[in-house]
């Protein structure tokens, strides 16, 4: 007989899991804790950098956790079982502003917005983060998701296989062209990156 309980910080995701799904408030909060900032600064990156809507997603993101508890996979990993309702949130989001745009387009009978310009010398990181957010706006959700998920979460491929439900293949593909459109649109940035 266990004198001592394990401390809930030291269980796996998995295992709370296992409690939350027992309505252990808990394992649900320690998983919260776990999570919450690196949610929140995906679904920040994901969301235009508006903190508002990054705050909310989080909380919605944590409402379904709690409500589809029970439905859990427990082979899956938690982590990537997250990070693909997360993703599919982000991929809503989009769907929305996009309807969204093209109504106010026609509304409004408009123009699209201007393309950027850019200096030729001494750009600074921040210049650079700020081209390399507009060029990851160009591409499709997945590629966009995929890059996200593997150089600002550092997820391995078979993670971001796991949580966008696809072939390690079709991670590694996607990387390679999201990385070749990117070294295209961000080339006078060359020099930072040999930094």
């Amino acid at each position: 007989m266990r004198l001592f309980r394990t401390p809930y910080t030291e269980l796996t995701d998995e295992q709370l899991m296992e409690k939350a799904a027992r309505h252990d408030e808990r394992a649900f909060s320690t998983l919260y804790d776990r999570y919450s900032d690196q949610l929140l600064h995906y679904f920040w990156r994901m969301l235009w950098k508006d903190r508002e809507m990054a705050e909310d997603f989080l909380q919605e993101l944590f409402i379904k956790v709690a409500h589809n508890a029970a439905n859990f996979d427990g082979k899956r990993a938690f982590k990537t079982w997250l990070f693909s309702i997360a993703n599919n949130m982000c991929k809503n989001a989009y769907r929305h502003a996009e309807v969204k745009s093209k109504a106010k387009e026609v509304l409004e009978n408009g123009k699209e917005h201007l393309e950027k310009s850019r200096s030729e010398k001494d750009l600074d990181h921040a210049t650079f983060h700020d081209q390399l957010e507009k060029a990851l706006q160009k591409l499709d959700t997945d590629k966009q998701s995929t890059f996200r998920l593997r150089y600002f979460d550092e997820m391995s491929i078979k993670e971001i296989s796991e949580a966008l439900e696809c072939s390690e293949g079709t991670v590694k593909s996607r990387l390679f062209y999201t990385l070749k459109h990117l070294n295209q649109a961000l080339k006078g940035f060359e020099h930072l990156l040999k930094e």
